[in-house]
């Protein structure tokens, strides 16, 4: 490892906020996109029959 001197921990302090911090954006977004796709599988099953029409196809006839 290369020697910091007596800069070592506030480098390497430094380096392991951005790891917490890269890891809970991660988290954050993993979870929001299950959350999502949860939710639009929901609002698809509650429209019944008209799950493969996009809204404008349904709205013309």
């Amino acid at each position: 490892m290369v020697d910091l001197g007596q800069y070592t921990a506030v480098v390497l302090s430094a380096y392991a906020g951005t790891i917490v911090c890269l890891l809970a954006l991660i988290f954050a977004s993993v979870a929001r996109s299950r959350r999502v796709a949860r939710r639009l599988t929901e609002v698809e099953a509650r429209r019944g029959k008209g799950a493969g029409k996009s809204p404008a196809e349904g709205s013309l006839t």
